[in-house]
């Protein structure tokens, strides 16, 4: 089900400020910067080999981002598992009875569908499936 981390998503308060860590310190590119109006949400993408960094800034103070960012601050908010088929793979993992947060996949960055779950079935970690073209 699962061929790859895709992305690990990281909650900052200024993504012009942050990506300064990345590019300055070591020395890797922000590929592109986008607004997901529907997620309340700035993101950059940071390539790292297979996989990304995604920096995620808040464009709503009730946005999800906004909430993470005040109840825990900057840090890591979500790990992103790439799979071949998102509708396939939602309905595996609540057969194996992991709760969902999306029933159904969503548009994400970089034109993704996406799908989180639970992180009280997922030892405490947000995990979202993405698939892409």
């Amino acid at each position: 089900m699962i061929s790859k981390i895709d992305h690990i998503g990281i909650a900052v308060s200024n993504i012009d400020e942050a990506k300064k860590l990345y590019e300055e310190v070591f020395g890797l590119e922000v590929s592109g910067i986008e607004v997901v109006e529907e997620q309340k949400v700035k993101v950059a993408f940071i390539p790292t080999g297979n996989s990304k960094i995604e920096l995620l800034e808040s464009t709503d103070p009730e946005g999800p981002v906004a909430k993470y960012l005040a109840k825990r601050g900057e840090g890591i908010q979500h790990m992103a598992l790439r799979v071949t088929n998102i509708k396939e793979a939602l309905e595996e993992v609540k057969f194996k009875g992991i709760r969902v947060i999306d029933e159904k996949p969503r548009y994400g960055a970089g034109g993704a569908k996406i799908a989180f779950l639970h992180p009280k079935d997922t030892n405490g970690v947000l995990i979202e499936l993405c698939e892409r073209e």
